[in-house]
C-alpha cells in the first residue's frame, strides 16, 4: 500500500495535465499512487490519462464522474485514497521534484502535525514564472486556525500534505462551497492539529484566464460565507471577524486596483477600513487609490 495518495482533480484539463502528471512522476519520493478524478471533462482529458497507463501501471487510477465541481472531485479522490498521507495537485499546477520528500520527512519527524505546506511560485499559461507567493513565517506554522480565519495564514493547495486520519475527524471538503473550500478544510484541520511550514518553493501554481480566482465577485461571496460559517468558533469572535472582513475587502480592492478600476477599488478599501481601521495597509491603500483617482483630474483642470 502506498504511503502517499496524490489526488489530481481534472475538468477539461488536457492542455496542462501532462505537465502535472510528469511532475508527480519526477518526484524523488516514489512511494505514491496517483488518483486522477475526471469531473465530467468533454476535452481530451481521458486520452491524456490513458497515455500514461503503460508506464505507470497500477500506480495510476482513473476515476470518471459527472460534473459536480472541484470540492466533490477532491472528495471522490479522498474516498479512493489508500495512502497514509494525501497530497492534492490541481491539474494545471506542477510540483518541484522534492515536494513529497520534504513533506513526508516533516510528517515523520512530528506525529502531532496534521498538515504541512510550503511556498509557491506563480506561472503563466506557458509555464514561465511571473511571481512568488510567500508570507511571514510566524503566521504559517503551529496553532494557526485563527490566522487562517483572519487571512494572516495562507495555506496553498499545491503544497499541502495532510494525514488522511485527520479527515475522519474534521470531515471532507464542503461541497456546498465552489470557492474557498480549501481554506475551509485547512481551518478545520488547524483547529485540532499542529500545522507545519517549509519555507521553500516546492510547487508552481498556474494563473489561467477564466479561473475561479479571476472572478472577484464569486471569490468575495465565498470568502464571506467562510468567515460567517465559522464565526464564534474558538478564537473567531467579533474582533477576529472584523480583521477577516478588513482583509477580505482589501484583497478585493487590490484586485480592482490592479485592473485600473479605481472607483471599485476605493469602495472595497473603504469597507476594509471600516472593519479594521487599525490595519495601516488598509488605510494606505484607500489613500493611494484616492490619490491616483484624483491626480488625472487635477492635471486636466490645470491644462484647462
Amino acid at each position: 500500500m502506498p504511503r502517499v495518495s496524490v489526488l489530481v482533480p481534472a475538468y477539461n484539463a488536457a492542455r496542462y495535465l501532462p505537465a502535472a502528471i510528469d511532475s508527480v512522476v519526477s518526484q524523488t519520493y516514489a512511494d505514491w499512487e496517483l488518483i486522477l478524478v475526471d469531473d465530467g471533462s468533454i476535452d481530451e482529458t481521458r486520452s491524456v490519462v490513458h497515455s500514461y497507463v503503460a508506464t505507470l501501471g497500477m500506480k495510476l487510477r482513473y476515476v470518471y464522474q459527472s460534473n459536480r465541481g472541484l470540492p466533490a472531485a477532491r472528495n471522490t479522490g479522498i474516498r479512493e485514497a489508500q495512502g497514509e498521507f494525501i497530497a492534492i495537485l490541481d491539474a494545471d499546477d506542477v510540483w518541484l521534484p522534492t515536494r513529497l520528500a520534504r513533506g513526508v520527512a516533516v510528517m515523520d519527524s512530528n506525529p502531532c502535525v496534521g498538515l504541512v505546506h510550503s511556498r509557491v511560485a506563480r506561472i503563466n499559461v506557458d509555464g514561465d514564472i511571473v511571481g512568488y507567493l510567500g508570507f511571514p513565517r510566524k503566521y504559517q506554522a503551529g496553532k494557526i486556525a485563527v490566522g487562517i480565519y483572519t487571512r494572516r495564514a495562507n495555506v496553498l493547495c499545491p503544497t499541502v500534505l495532510l494525514r488522511k486520519q485527520c479527515l475522519g475527524v474534521v470531515g471532507l471538503f464542503d461541497e456546498t462551497m465552489r470557492a474557498t473550500e480549501d481554506r475551509d478544510l485547512w481551518f478545520r484541520i488547524a483547529e485540532r492539529y499542529d500545522i507545519a511550514y517549509i519555507d521553500e518553493i516546492l510547487a508552481h501554481s498556474r494563473v489561467t484566464p477564466g479561473s475561479m480566482s479571476s472572478d472577484p465577485n464569486r471569490m468575495l461571496n465565498a470568502q464571506l460565507f467562510f468567515v460567517h460559517k465559522h464565526y464564534k468558533n474558538r478564537g473567531c469572535g467579533w474582533v477576529a471577524l472584523q480583521k477577516a472582513l478588513g482583509q477580505i475587502y482589501r484583497e478585493q480592492g487590490d484586485c480592482f486596483f490592479s485592473r485600473g478600476q479605481l472607483l471599485k477599488s476605493i469602495g472595497h478599501y473603504f469597507r476594509s477600513v471600516l472593519h479594521n481601521p487599525l490595519n495601516l495597509k488598509n488605510v494606505y491603500m484607500l489613500l493611494r487609490a484616492g490619490v491616483e483617482l484624483l491626480l488625472p483630474q487635477v492635471s486636466t483642470a490645470r491644462v484647462r
